[in-house]
């Protein structure tokens, strides 16, 4: 087999690579463009962590390759400093400073004193996690914590309002940890990131959608009470199953108000099982507490009328491929395949264990609570009914 022969990616080729990359493009559908596998275009993607660099700029002020010519032109002419200073209405110490610093009268080239003009303009700013160990190491423990980069930031501003060189964007943190060269946050940090990514993804790449079951009889989420929607009783709970290999499973259970976060262990996926063990559940919190409960249209919650005969709970279904109706449970199944990865057998877990992770969720600052807890919102609910 004839091997393809290496290629020098242009500016415009690699402009391409990145728009495709935004796009949500996989490397594979990327390399095709070049006619070459996709380790040719995840050694350039890769090297700054999924996140363009910026491109290049001159600052206005800076001498042009087009005013290096000219100054070219001047020295073949015998020209004096001022009289070509003159012609490009620039300082003559600028074209003094110009010419001497690229090799004098005798030597001075062009585009050689236009690349060393680049190549000395590479000067990056050294990031603020650099500049501050301590704000590093604060930022480290954080993440080997299972804590976000957006939950540190905000947690940061909250604990240290008054002090500016305590804050820091979770932008920054991320990159960070993507562009390695920063040299702040040690690459083994990118596992403590729920996704375990080892570089960035473009935001707008697919995911495969989850098929959902037919219930006939159930409840819809239309006719879920308005007081519902707008999180402010609390009360109200939200519910799905996540998957692990060889069908195992854990039910999730979100509380709407708190973003209270409950996991329970079942058996296996059969409706009997799942009803059975959220009855069991149910016991564990006041009647207050536990209003409704919405959940998807899968075959696991078919016997929903058992649930509610027993508990009083009214349970409703969203419709069909809309699993934005229970956003927070989505948003939470997502934090929760940290620790629970896809492809793992959840049944070597136990109830206990299964409390630990919730209580690690429940105690971690949440934006959408201002930084505060769900555990500390919820308790103040429990404390309210009291």
């Amino acid at each position: 087999m004839k091997r393809r022969p290496r290629i020098n990616y242009t500016a415009q080729q690699r402009a391409l690579m990145w728009e495709r990359y935004h796009q949500g493009s996989s490397l594979h559908d990327i390399a095709k463009l070049f006619d070459r596998h996709h380790p040719s275009i995840s050694r350039i993607i890769g090297y700054s962590g999924g996140i363009q660099p910026r491109d290049k700029q001159r600052a206005k002020t800076h001498l042009t390759l087009d005013e290096r010519e000219e100054i070219s032109r001047g020295i073949s002419a015998n020209l004096s400093i001022r009289a070509i200073a003159s012609k490009l209405k620039r300082p003559p110490s600028t074209i003094s400073r110009e010419i001497n610093r690229n090799g004098g009268y005798a030597q001075y080239r062009a585009v050689h004193a236009d690349k060393a003009a680049w190549t000395r303009a590479k000067r990056p700013k050294v990031c603020k996690l650099a500049l501050s160990k301590k704000l590093a190491l604060l930022v480290a423990r954080k993440l080997k914590c299972a804590w976000s980069p957006q939950q540190i930031a905000g947690w940061l501003q909250r604990t240290y309002p008054d002090d500016i060189s305590f804050h820091v964007s979770h932008e920054t943190i991320y990159k960070t940890l993507y562009i390695q060269t920063r040299g702040a946050l040690k690459k083994g940090l990118q596992k403590c990131l729920r996704s375990k990514r080892i570089m960035r993804h473009s935001k707008h790449a697919t995911l495969k959608s989850k098929g959902l079951g037919k219930i006939n009889d159930g409840i819809s989420i239309s006719e879920r009470p308005s007081s519902v929607e707008d999180r402010m009783v609390p009360g109200h709970w939200e519910g799905d199953l996540i998957k692990g290999c060889n069908n195992t499973y854990i039910a999730t259970l979100v509380e709407r108000h708190s973003r209270y976060v409950m996991l329970v262990r079942v058996q296996d996926s059969k409706t009997k099982t799942v009803i059975e063990a959220l009855i069991k559940n149910s016991k564990k919190l006041p009647s207050e507490m536990y209003k409704s409960l919405t959940w998807d249209r899968g075959y696991e919650i078919t016997n929903h009328k058992e649930f509610t005969r027993v508990t009083k709970i009214p349970v409703y279904l969203c419709d069909p491929y809309s699993p934005w109706q229970r956003g927070s449970n989505e948003n939470t199944n997502r934090l929760i395949r940290q620790y629970f990865p896809k492809g793992t057998d959840l049944s070597i877990h136990s109830q206990q264990k299964l409390s630990s992770v919730a209580r690690k969720l429940n105690e971690r600052p949440r934006k959408t609570l201002e930084y505060e807890t769900p555990a500390d919102k919820f308790n103040l609910c429990v404390a309210s009914i009291g």
